[in-house]
């Protein structure tokens, strides 16, 4: 069943959605080479809690972090480790927060430090897919014209889409009705209704789209080992207009 909400509900999502946005925008300043990611983890726990909030995934069926940080051929769910990354990485860091009794949630690929082309290309596309998604999510469209819609302009640009793993309804629940597909027909799907909220997050792959989970029960990693971007926005849908709620513009302050 969805869950639509009222504009009230909306204003507590967007509180939360904000402190998803602001606590990647700390991580921002501090990722570079060498960079520890449990550090980043306990860096971004303490921020959460700092300003009224809960981390969402810690604990969640098991997930023994605050953050899913995936590095390079993961694709999602990585769980931190101490380690250091090193030059030219990529981080997949997707971050969840409960506040006023709802949640907020988002991802960002971050480049550590000076990047290969290939690897920027990704970023590129794939938070580009991002936003051809959010153009498509409108009150009266579907959920399957937003994944026709990445699809498309992924597939165009000789990407390939992970279609194990998809976007979901967000609200009082961290994972709600409906799934978002990142690929599927115009017109199919869950009708986009006023008040419904959407996590949208394409997930994309610079070779084969075909995934595995690791031995540790969460990490998903590429077949072909080679690299994967994932970014993700909260979005509420109303008749009047689409509005991200976990907006990326203060993360790319702090890179810059």
């Amino acid at each position: 069943m969805v869950y639509l909400k009222t504009y009230k509900e909306i204003d507590l999502m967007r509180e939360s959605s904000s402190l998803v946005a602001r606590t990647h925008a700390e991580l921002a300043k501090v990722i570079k080479p060498g960079v520890n990611l449990i550090k980043l983890d306990k860096l971004a726990e303490e921020f959460i809690r700092d300003h009224g909030g809960i981390p969402a995934f810690k604990g969640y069926n098991g997930f023994p972090n605050t953050l899913c940080i995936s590095r390079d051929q993961e694709v999602v769910h990585g769980i931190p480790t101490d380690i250091e990354i090193e030059e030219g990485a990529i981080l997949s860091i997707d971050c969840g927060v409960l506040m006023n009794g709802f949640y907020g949630d988002s991802a960002y690929t971050f480049p550590v430090g000076d990047i290969s082309v290939k690897k920027r290309q990704l970023l590129d596309v794939t938070k580009a897919a991002l936003k051809v998604g959010v153009d498509s999510a409108i009150y009266g469209n579907t959920t399957g014209d937003i994944g026709y819609a990445i699809q498309q302009f992924t597939e165009a640009h000789g990407y390939s889409i992970v279609k194990e793993l998809v976007g979901h309804g967000i609200g009082k629940e961290l994972h709600e009705s409906p799934e978002v597909p990142n690929y599927g027909m115009q017109g199919s799907g869950v009708l986009l209704e006023h008040g419904i909220v959407l996590a949208i997050e394409p997930m994309i792959n610079i070779g084969e789209a075909a995934v595995f989970k690791k031995k540790d029960g969460w990490t998903i990693e590429t077949q072909d080992g080679l690299p994967s971007a994932h970014y993700e926005y909260t979005v509420a849908i109303t008749k009047e207009k689409t509005e991200i709620l976990s907006s990326f513009n203060m993360i790319e302050e702090n890179l810059n």
